[in-house]
């Protein structure tokens, strides 16, 4: 089983091989393009899939040391978990020492602390979100990319054709096929782009609403101490 499926592999990467090679310009330089996309893309997902998992690691430990300190935890504690709620958290305290000193005062608006941990979530997000731009391009156009290469070598396999005046499948078939190759590798690099889009944009929606949601607690908890 396993040599025959090691057979079939062979086969079609000689297959494969021998299609490329007998490929025109056109076709090569689609190919080429795709493969320029593909690669950024694929550095870009494995990239995004280490950061997701390190945040998702880094957070709930940064939960856990605030949430132990039952009250306003120190920051340079927090700091040590690595994580982007650090940034929030920060920008809130750093509003409230603006409105309270250590000597003593009221607090003089919530809303003020509110507002600066919402735009530090806001810059953390943003941090996130690089790169989606590429991998939405690269899941829309690659598929077209590929197409403009299988027209082309339709085109020019039934311009070959016209000017041998051979009129069969026979004659045709070659160049249809390596035509068809430039659709396959649009397709390849603009599936895994679409997937993974949607999937780092879901995460990126609930990692904001987490944020939200941590600022909501500490602007209670400044609420319940200074107020």
């Amino acid at each position: 089983m396993v040599n025959l499926l090691y057979a079939s592999v062979l086969l079609i990467d000689s297959n494969l091989t021998n299609i490329i090679a007998q490929t025109g310009w056109v076709a090569r330089g689609v190919l080429l393009i795709l493969l320029v996309f593909s690669v950024i893309s694929w550095a870009l997902i494995f990239q995004k899939l280490g950061l997701f998992k390190q945040i998702r690691r880094d957070s709930e430990r940064f939960l856990q040391l605030f949430r132990a300190a039952r009250g306003l935890a120190d920051p340079k504690v927090l700091a040590t978990a690595g994580s982007p709620f650090t940034a929030l958290y920060t920008a809130g305290l750093r509003e409230l020492h603006s409105q309270v000193t250590p000597a003593g005062g009221k607090l003089k608006s919530l809303q003020a602390i509110t507002v600066s941990m919402q735009l530090a979530a806001a810059d953390e997000v943003r941090g996130l979100e690089k790169g989606m731009s590429w991998m939405a391009t690269t899941g829309s156009i690659t598929p077209f990319i590929g197409l403009f290469g299988t027209v082309w070598g339709v085109m020019d396999a039934f311009a070959g054709l016209g000017s041998a005046g051979a009129a069969s499948l026979r004659a045709v078939a070659p160049g249809i096929a390596e035509a068809l190759i430039t659709t396959a590798a649009g397709l390849a690099t603009a599936i895994p782009a679409v997937i993974f889009y949607n999937y780092f944009l879901q995460n990126i929606r609930d990692f904001a609403q987490r944020m939200d949601n941590f600022a909501a607690e500490v602007t209670a908890l400044i609420e319940k101490t200074h107020t």
